[in-house]
């Protein structure tokens, strides 16, 4: 896809989701896969794996994919989402502070990126009612880039019917998810040329 010009390059956009596991398996031992783990999200206990994406910050195509278990920080993943070449890096506020991390502190290249990180809306210093909210300004802008990485997500899960594992351990599921993944971009690329075609008979 790249060399076909689909794919961008410049800019990458970090994220990742939890795929649910069965808390239990239905063998004589009845025992949970040890490979997946449990995390809390919000007010909710989650069991099993995340899979973290980068995707293409100009066309919102994935282009790299790794697993892990689901305690697994979004942060700590992060340096092996961006290509040799992007210059700008969009995250939500989980990925705060990756700039300080020592993977990337001590890397040349990922030192130079600039990372556009959407903060959490708390953190915003307030203004007065008559003033200009350029902080909220900039992270809406960032986070309207961002948000493409939702729809990878959505495909993958809602159309493709992957919300939970369909196998034990995290390699199977992992090589389902570069399947799934593959299909998505081609179904994004589908629709774009569907939209294309619309707009040229019009």
């Amino acid at each position: 896809m790249v060399e076909s010009g689909h794919i961008m390059r410049g800019g990458t956009i970090v994220d990742a989701t939890i795929i649910n596991a069965p808390s239990s398996t239905k063998n004589a031992e009845k025992k949970r896969d040890p490979e997946m783990h449990q995390t809390k999200k919000g007010n909710e206990w989650r069991f099993g794996m995340k899979c973290h994406v980068g995707v293409d910050a100009g066309t919102g195509l994935v282009h790299t994919i790794e697993v892990t278990p689901a305690n697994t920080h979004d942060i700590t993943v992060a340096s092996k989402l961006i290509r040799s070449d992007d210059e700008v890096v969009y995250g939500d506020s989980g990925f705060v502070g990756i700039q300080k991390r020592p993977e990337i502190k001590e890397n040349e290249h990922l030192a130079s990126i600039d990372y556009r990180i959407v903060r959490r809306p708390g953190s915003l210093p307030k203004v007065s009612d008559n003033a200009i909210d350029w902080e909220r300004f900039i992270d809406h802008r960032k986070a309207s880039i961002r948000c493409k990485v939702e729809h990878v997500f959505r495909i993958v899960k809602r159309q493709f019917g992957y919300a939970k594992t369909a196998y034990r351990g995290l390699q199977k599921n992992a090589n389902r998810l570069y399947a799934l993944f593959l299909s998505s971009n081609l179904y994004m690329l589908a629709r774009a040329g569907r939209s294309l075609q619309k707009l040229e008979i019009a």
